[in-house]
């Protein structure tokens, strides 16, 4: 309550005050320092008289920096911008006061007497640039967020030293007011937004209309939202980035301007989308147009995103096309706005990496002077694309972790690059212009420890030792030093965090259409990229530490993750051996099976119903609480429930992508799927024939796409006890199904404490 109370002081504040600054240079040094001792108060409680807040607007040697010290009994913070101040109290309270914050498990108790710094603490940043963000961040996390859930995020973003965070709220309302000037009427652009779910690839260029039409309330109720965002960003010292125009245009187009080269392109398996010639007069008046009316709305810091092609291939590959069309973006940004800087996501480098060659990129790019353009180089601990283009040729560029694909929760990372790259590419004689690190995760809100991790650089010019590293946020997260945890996370790292097979991690064959198919592929690729016993003994070692951890919150979204993981592992065992029934013609066997892989399901959902991270009624109320009327409700809870399911429609390529490991998923659309397969199939064995593998997926697609009309209601806070559930998981499965050793190590304080 009391944070709540604390964040609506400060947004009428933020608002009266200020009116909505339209840019972070707009800021008075005052109205910084009011925002700091604001976060400082939300983040502490309302403890802002145990610190005091300085901030010396100049950078020392060129680069951010903070200190924090003892005067007079306070702990002062000081630093050159708000997010230096905040970077001050994260690394105040880590340091001295074993406080942890992240979005999965905190550790926000601080003692009654706030301890004395000994010594002035200071740290400054190499990077120019901590960016944050990716555009799928907005739908597969942020799609029904409220001010309040977005001040959190920002007091995170600045805890952290994020000084750059993309801000994409609210542009629907800058498309309606320019195509109205363009004579479109609401009619022509029903079909053209989409549903709120899937609004950043309407804006990427990628479809037209689903899941809508987007009601009026909701571009009118996320303008005032994106304001409110903004000023909150920039009052902090951030300099968040805006879209720029691109060339997609509504369906309705080329009936408009009969005369204007338009192209068609399809991106998966929705229908087309019309696409400006950026060759065309009116590619550059549109684009004008739109910054205008966005820097009307919003401001500007004066940079920009702006992707082309996003996951398309240019019609061409002739040089001057591809210079021309970087020439039309750029002087739409720069005609209107001559401070403007093109911040481009290098992830068409990489996706469409066999039409994007040496001579394609320095086309592309060479378009920009080198100060105009920032490019994110977006997946640089996986697949970098910096050092096979000498360094982007001069441009400024960043060294991004994107991890996270469709907000999946699945344990995956490739820790030991994140830990040691962006120092060694800072380093890097041939790396060039690199500017910045950033997080451009398609998903928030799961695998803290990995975004623990990648946030260590912010503030250093060396590798980050992961041992060292881990005492620390072991320590911090759970309150104190345990070697047994310890172990069991160092396990944890050199296997699931250790991913060097799979793009993106394993997803568990729980999320994925039913079949006998051991790895269907696609966006359910089970293939595991470490060795499963490895993390069943890290499970035993993490669960014999339940009684001295019990009180951490930390701890216990930590054993319901990694118990949870394992579940979906073992799953796969289950799936084989009830497959195995059904080849040896084995009707009791495969009953026995297939219950044995339902149970687990519901095993599972019970699991999960314990936190609040895991929980689709959580996702599903958040999407109905922003409509105005039942029709806007319905609509948003559809809009909710496609997008982590089949994605699109019954057809759909990329179904279950962004699927969830959540309770009401488990026991409300995961366990009736299997049990009509289940069903289906042991309906075919008694009768002694094979089954019809297509006239189930038939009838599945049928019922899925139903199941995105319901209204089923799902808990939407949690229940029970986490340790508990984990408790009766360990003893139903650790030996009987999982076949755990007598003498595993830690069998004894297991024992013991169950």
């Amino acid at each position: 309550m009391m944070r709540k109370l604390l964040v609506a002081i400060a947004a009428l504040v933020m608002v009266s005050c200020s009116n909505y600054p339209k840019s972070a240079a707009d800021v008075e040094l005052d109205q910084q320092v009011e925002a700091a001792r604001a976060l400082v108060g939300r983040i502490t409680s309302g403890r802002q008289a145990d610190f005091i807040v300085n901030i010396v607007p100049e950078q020392r040697d060129g680069k951010d920096w903070f200190a924090y010290y003892a005067k007079d009994g306070r702990i002062v913070l000081e630093g050159n911008d708000g997010v230096s101040v905040a970077s001050a109290l994260n690394h105040y309270l880590r340091e001295n006061c074993g406080w942890h914050l992240t979005w999965c498990g905190k550790q926000e108790e601080l003692p009654e007497v706030l301890p004395l710094p000994q010594d002035k603490v200071m740290r400054t940043s190499p990077y120019k640039y901590r960016y944050y963000l990716n555009y799928c961040t907005f739908n597969y996390t942020m799609s029904w967020w409220d001010f309040d859930r977005w001040q959190q995020e920002i007091d995170f973003m600045a805890l952290n030293g994020i000084n750059m965070p993309l801000a994409l709220t609210g542009q629907n309302s800058v498309w309606q007011r320019v195509y109205k000037k363009l004579g479109f009427t609401d009619e022509d652009l029903e079909g053209f937004f989409s549903g709120p779910a899937y609004f950043n690839w309407f804006w990427m260029g990628n479809l037209d209309g689903w899941c809508g039409p987007l009601p009026q309330s909701f571009m009118e109720d996320h303008e005032q939202l994106q304001k409110k965002i903004l000023a909150a960003e920039r009052t902090l010292g951030m300099t968040p980035v805006l879209p720029a125009f691109t060339g997609h245009v509504p369906p309705s187009f080329q009936e408009k301007f009969p005369d204007a080269k338009v192209r068609t392109t399809e991106w998966v398996n929705f229908p087309e989308v019309s696409i400006l010639d950026p060759g065309e007069e009116l590619f550059t008046q549109i684009g004008k147009m739109f910054i205008e009316e966005q820097v009307k709305l919003y401001g500007t810091d004066h940079y920009y995103s702006a992707d082309t092609f996003n996951e398309n291939t240019p019609p061409t590959n002739d040089p001057q096309y591809l210079n021309d069309i970087s020439a039309k973006v750029f002087s739409a940004m720069n005609d209107v706005d001559p401070e403007a800087v093109w911040v481009m996501q290098g992830w068409l480098f990489y996706h469409e990496r066999d039409f994007w060659g040496e001579n394609e990129i320095q086309a592309l790019l060479g378009a920009v002077p080198d100060d105009k353009m920032i490019i994110l180089d977006l997946w640089s601990e996986r697949h970098p694309v910096w050092n096979r283009t000498n360094a982007y040729y001069g441009k400024p560029w960043i060294w991004c972790m994107l991890h996270n694909f469709g907000q999946n929760i699945n344990m995956s990372g490739n820790v030991t690059s994140v830990a040691n790259d962006p120092a060694a590419a800072l380093n890097d004689p041939t790396s060039g212009n690199m500017s910045g690190i950033g997080l451009t995760m398609e998903g928030i809100e799961q695998n803290p420890m990995v975004y623990a991790l990648m946030l260590e650089n912010v503030w250093r010019d060396q590798p980050v030792d992961k041992d060292e590293f881990l005492k620390t946020y072991l320590t911090q997260r759970y309150g104190s030093f345990n070697e047994t945890a310890f172990k069991a996370w160092q396990i944890i790292m050199s296997s699931a965090y250790e991913n060097t097979v799979n793009n993106g991690g394993q997803e568990s064959i729980l999320t994925g259409r039913p079949s006998f198919k051991e790895n269907p592929g696609g966006t359910t690729n089970t293939k595991a990229h470490y060795e499963k016993e490895d993390l069943i003994k890290a499970w035993q070692m993490l669960v014999s530490c339940s009684q001295e951890f019990a009180g951490s919150d930390g701890y216990r979204y930590d054993l319901v993750d990694v118990t949870r993981q394992v579940l979906a592992d073992y799953a796969s065992v289950l799936q084989q051996n009830a497959a195995g029934m059904y080849e040896a013609g084995n009707v009791e066997g495969f009953k026995a099976a297939s219950a044995e892989f339902l149970a687990l399901i519901k095993d599972m959902d019970a699991l999960l119903g314990t936190r609040s991270e895991f929980l689709l009624g959580r996702w599903l109320k958040s999407a109905r609480a922003i409509g105005h009327t039942q029709q806007e409700k319905d609509l948003y809870e559809r809009n909710a429930r496609n997008l982590i399911t089949l994605w699109g429609n019954k057809d759909c390529r990329i179904r279950d992508y962004a699927c969830r490991q959540w309770n009401g998923m488990m026991g409300g659309f995961y366990y009736p799927r299997w049990e009509r397969f289940f069903t289906f199939v042991e309906a075919a064995m008694v009768e002694g024939v094979p089954y019809d593998e297509d006239k189930f997926v038939s009838e599945s697609k049928d019922w899925e796409w139903e199941w995105l009309s319901g209204h089923e209601e799902y808990i939407s806070e949690p229940f029970g006890s986490e340790i508990e559930e984990c408790l009766k998981i360990w003893n139903k499965y650790s030996k009987s199904i999982l076949h755990l050793e007598d003498d595993f190590e830690y069998e004894a304080e297991v024992e013991a404490y169950v």
